[in-house]
């Protein structure tokens, strides 16, 4: 593999494959997974859950290019984040979501994939914004679980890389020299990198 293309890898795909990797058994033909945010993270999701699961997939997102990016990825639906938890459900036929990934991690987002779940079905808090999920015995759906997914195992990357090195799994990446790693992360935080962004310091750099 690339390197340059296989260093998102190590986080960008591995903390979304560990969190599917732990709802596998909820992931069968007819279940439905949401991915909530559609970055870098929310993209690989998307595409690991098409090719390791028979769920059907909707992703959620408040930039247009992004959901337009989602569908060519494989989702079966796409939604504007300023969509309702009703006409969530209404996309999981009324039943809700067996998986909600919150790639976000927001108040609003948190509330939504609360809403959108399923009896039994399983929250997983991958996006660090902090929000809160005030949480009471009426609060879910019955036996529905909430868990914080972060990173994964040595294994689980070893069979990321395997997908990628197969052709499976296709990371976006932009590159950009050492010297402009300042203007990176503030085209970051304006949410303008498309995919990963990755530095690649130049010879000079590394003298």
């Amino acid at each position: 593999l690339d390197p340059v293309k296989a260093a998102p890898l190590a986080d960008a795909a591995l903390t979304p494959y560990h969190a599917i990797a732990k709802a596998r058994d909820k992931l069968h033909a007819g279940s439905t997974a949401v991915v909530i945010g559609c970055g870098g993270l929310g993209q690989t999701a998307i595409q690991l859950l098409k090719i390791t699961s028979a769920a059907r997939v909707i992703a959620i997102d408040a930039d247009d290019r992004k959901l337009e990016r989602a569908r060519a990825l494989g989702a079966d639906a796409v939604l504007r984040a300023d969509a309702s938890a009703d006409a969530l459900r209404r996309e999981t036929s009324g039943v809700g979501a067996d998986l909600v990934l919150d790639i976000v991690g927001s108040d609003a987002t948190l509330a939504l994939g609360a809403k959108a779940l399923r009896p039994e079905g399983r929250l997983a808090i991958i996006g660090l914004a902090l929000g809160t999920l005030p949480v009471n015995f009426f609060a879910l759906p019955y036996g529905a679980e909430v868990a914080t997914s972060y990173w994964g195992t040595a294994t689980e990357l070893m069979e990321l890389v395997e997908l990628a090195a197969g052709g499976k799994l296709r990371m976006d990446v932009e590159t950009f020299p050492l010297a402009q790693a300042p203007e990176v992360y503030e085209r970051l935080r304006r949410g303008e990198i498309h995919g990963r962004a990755v530095i690649v310091p130049e010879a000079a750099d590394r003298t």
